[in-house]
Formats: C-alpha cells, sequence, structure tokens
C-alpha cells in the first residue's frame, strides 16, 4: 500500500510460473465437462478482476521510476477474487461433489493468470510513463536491473506521441475544460 518500483520481471514472470504450475495441477479437468466449464468460468473471472485490479493501482514516479501503489479499490477486489473462488468451489461441491474434486486444485491456475493479467495491464500503463521501468529490484543497496526492450518500447511510444497530431479524448476534455476555467478567471478579474 506504500508503494514499489514497478518491476516487470515481478509483474510477469511469477504469474506465468505460477499459471504453469497451476496447468500442471489441473490436467485431469479436460475429461468432465462440468469441471472444464467450471475452470474456464473462474478462470475468466480471475482473469477479469485482474485487469480491474492492474486498471485500479496508481502509478507514479519516483526518482526517475515508476512507482505502483495498491489502493483500496485494489485490496477489495483480491478480496472478491477469492471470495468468488472458494465460493464457487463452495457450490461446486455442493451441486456435484465429484467433479469438485476434479477442480479442486485450480487456484493456483486462477491466481497465476489472474495476477499476469493484473501484471500487464500495469506494464501497459507503465510504459506509457516518462519515468523508466526496473526488472527487477536491487538487492542489498545495488541499483535497480532495467529492461533494455522495456526501455526501447518506452522510447518508441514517446516519439509517436509527440507525432501524434490529435489528442486524446481525455487530453482534449481536460484542456478545453482548463481553458474554459482560465476565461472564467479572467472574466471575473475584469468585473
Amino acid at each position: 500500500m506504500i508503494g514499489e518500483p514497478v518491476q516487470a520481471k515481478r509483474l510477469v514472470v511469477l504469474p506465468a510460473v505460477l499459471g504453469a504450475i497451476g496447468l500442471s495441477d489441473v490436467s485431469g479437468v479436460s475429461r468432465n465437462a462440468t469441471a472444464l466449464l467450471f475452470l474456464v468460468a473462474t478462470a475468466g473471472a480471475s482473469v477479469l478482476l485482474g485487469v480491474l485490479r492492474g486498471m485500479s493501482v496508481q502509478l507514479s514516479n519516483r526518482d526517475g521510476l515508476v512507482f505502483v501503489r495498491y489502493t483500496g479499490v485494489t485490496v477489495a477486489l483480491w478480496v472478491v477474487n477469492l471470495v468468488v473462488k472458494f465460493g464457487a468451489n463452495l457450490v461446486l461441491g455442493a451441486v456435484e461433489p465429484h467433479v469438485a474434486a476434479a477442480v479442486s486444485n485450480s487456484l493456483l491456475l486462477t491466481l497465476g493468470i489472474g495476477m499476469l493479467a493484473e501484471g500487464l495491464v500495469v506494464l501497459a500503463r507503465a510504459v506509457h510513463a516518462d519515468s523508466r521501468i526496473a526488472w527487477s529490484k536491487g538487492e542489498n543497496g545495488a541499483p535497480h536491473t532495467m529492461s533494455p526492450v522495456l526501455d526501447g518500447l518506452q522510447r518508441r511510444i514517446a516519439e509517436n506521441a509527440a507525432y501524434r497530431p490529435a489528442q486524446r479524448p481525455g487530453d482534449l476534455f481536460s484542456s478545453t475544460l482548463g481553458a474554459l476555467r482560465d476565461t472564467d478567471s479572467r472574466r471575473s478579474q475584469r468585473n
């Protein structure tokens, strides 16, 4: 909640590993249509909640790095994610106990893909920032490891934005609102 540098390695590699381990844990699910449908539904819910979490975090600039900070909404979305997963498992266990056993090990898979979705959204937002993205955090006072790929991607995005004549709708609205405020304050100063 206090914030930390965005670490691309932690946002992508750890969730991918969790998802891969989880995938191996549920390899027998494909034999049962109900179990497969349940797994796809809970995985889809985890991805959706992961995307929402990625959009809910705050990004800021500190010491030339992009920092990420969880908000109350982010924490609430994590709670919702866990309630959905465990609640769905309880419902499935009550309705079809033999199927519930087949998908009981799906937590790592759904957790991993939800975290991966969150991480990809955070990275997509972070590459549009003016600050650099660390690949991994430096240990014991060592500098952070940076990624030439992410640096190059940020550079290309910044160059493309500089050559784009049209503004995004949000930027256009903000600049229009600011111009209206300036006009209104000038009128009140004249009166």
